[in-house]
């Protein structure tokens, strides 16, 4: 019997304007590759209200939670027993750890930014690369919570939308719940 994964995820710093998309992109990644949440050390209004309104219209109920301190947000996921992993181009394969970090059901996946403390890195119990080369931090964590859900996170129900995509091989169907 498959365990479901509870995932959450911190974003470390933020640079307003250069930072907007990828920001966005963090958060719509973590929410509809099964993440719970996603902590930000500064959310302003807009980006909260467009994270409300997908859950409104593609159903779930992904939350951004502004915590200004990221060692609190990790003292508590360890408290909770989250293994906490930290992606960083500096650190092991991916590919290395994977089968030891599937053990795990609970995660808190520590997202970069512009400059990360030491501390996190001492704190973290997995400090993870899927490259040792540049990369997109967006593609890093949709790499990483597939890997540890095996796939299951594509299969994932959202529960009640307002909208639904009909799959189809050619064409764009969308389904409109009232």
């Amino acid at each position: 019997m498959r365990v479901e994964k509870s995932i959450q995820v911190l974003r470390l710093g933020h640079r307003f304007v250069r930072d907007d998309r990828t920001l966005t992109h963090l958060c719509l990644v973590s929410r509809a590759l099964g993440a719970e949440t996603i902590y930000l050390e500064e959310a302003d209004r807009e980006l909260m209200e467009k994270i409300e309104e997908v859950n409104r219209s593609w159903g779930g109920e992904f939350a951004v939670i502004e915590e200004g301190s990221w060692e609190k947000v990790i003292r508590r996921a360890k408290d909770e027993e989250r293994a906490v992993v930290h992606l960083t181009m500096y650190g092991l394969p991916l590919h290395h750890k994977v089968e030891e970090m599937k053990s795990h059901s609970k995660y808190l996946i520590v997202v970069g930014g512009p400059k990360v403390p030491g501390a996190v890195y001492r704190l973290a119990d997995y400090n993870i690369s899927v490259t040792n080369q540049p990369h997109s931090e967006i593609a890093a964590l949709a790499i990483l919570m597939h890997e540890l859900q095996e796939g299951e996170e594509l299969k994932r129900e959202f529960g009640k939308s307002r909208l639904r995509i009909i799959p189809k091989e050619k064409g764009k169907q969308v389904e409109l719940k009232s």
